[in-house]
């Protein structure tokens, strides 16, 4: 009898915890379902959108296989490979970890490209501005000139401003074409060439001078950027040189004492320390970067 009783315990709080998850889940089921798009349609649509404006097209299918591969195919392996050893619980911590990093590091690494690409737009505005500033001189109109860093400049810029010319093709302003450029290259300078073109073919004015003067701040902004690089660049070695300093020791820990260092992949204790050493180090090291990065 007490057994029955004990049994129907468990099973009355097995039932209670069910139903309230169940009560969380109905209450809030549009955020969760919503939450679940976002981790992974919404992160296909994002890499879609990055890849659209890196001028590559990809099948979205494509997309789909290499986000499963990266997180459930990661994952899956992990396990196998600590399960082949014997370490089946540490394999499935592992495998979770790998699948989770397998959904979120293709939205930074697809940042990461974007900001490269719009790093070396922003390199080429000089000479692309001079060309527009010379065109203009020599009695071309602006989108005349822009054919001329088209055909003049390599990509990325080249690419950029040859959408603006089918664009304008197609029939769409000129002005919104320029627009459109400055929400796919969202930079300072792209800004003001943007604005500065805009105003004076409403105004009317000396495209020539303005984009003279654009060259000039912009040179000055890039001078004064090195410098700030060259004064960022020890605090960035010195959070560099912090964050690997556990990894560092845990391999001189590893070759000295081998079996002090098993315990922290073998047993739950050992496993979380790490996992939380980890994700301190990550902490760490981004709030020293975002310190040291300085826009101007």
């Amino acid at each position: 009898m007490s057994v029955f009783l004990e049994l129907l315990g468990q099973k009355g709080m097995i039932g209670l915890v069910g139903i309230m998850i169940f009560a969380f889940s109905f209450k809030y089921a549009v955020n969760i379902f919503e939450f679940i798009e976002r981790q992974t349609l919404g992160t296909r649509t994002y890499i879609l959108e990055k890849l659209e404006l890196l001028f590559i097209e990809i099948d979205p299918n494509k997309i789909t296989y290499a986000l499963l591969a990266l997180s459930v195919g990661s994952g899956a392996i992990t396990i196998l490979l600590f399960g082949a050893i014997g370490k089946w619980i540490l394999g499935l911590i592992m495998g979770l970890i790998m699948t989770f990093l397998g959904f979120k590091i293709p939205k930074p690494f697809m940042d990461y490209l974007v900001e490269k690409r719009i790093k070396k737009y922003a390199a080429q505005m000089v000479d692309a501005m001079t060309l527009l500033s010379n065109g203009i001189r020599a009695g071309l109109s602006l989108p005349q000139a822009v054919g001329m860093v088209v055909d003049e400049m390599p990509a990325p810029i080249s690419q950029e401003y040859n959408l603006i010319l089918q664009q304008n093709r197609i029939g769409v302003p000129l002005e919104e074409c320029f627009e459109n450029l400055a929400k796919r290259v969202p930079t300072e300078d792209n800004d003001m060439f943007v604005s500065s073109v805009n105003i004076l073919r409403e105004t009317g004015g000396n495209l020539a001078e303005v984009f003279d003067t654009i060259v000039d701040v912009i040179r000055e902004r890039v001078r004064l950027q090195q410098k700030v690089d060259t004064y960022t660049a020890q605090g960035k070695f010195q959070g560099f040189t912090i964050a690997s300093m556990p990894f560092a020791i845990g391999i001189i820990y590893y070759f000295s004492d081998p079996r002090s260092m098993e315990r922290m992949f073998e047993k739950p204790l050992g496993i979380i320390i790490m996992i939380g050493a980890l994700l301190l180090t990550i902490a760490g090291l981004t709030v020293i970067m975002k310190i040291v990065k300085i826009k101007i």
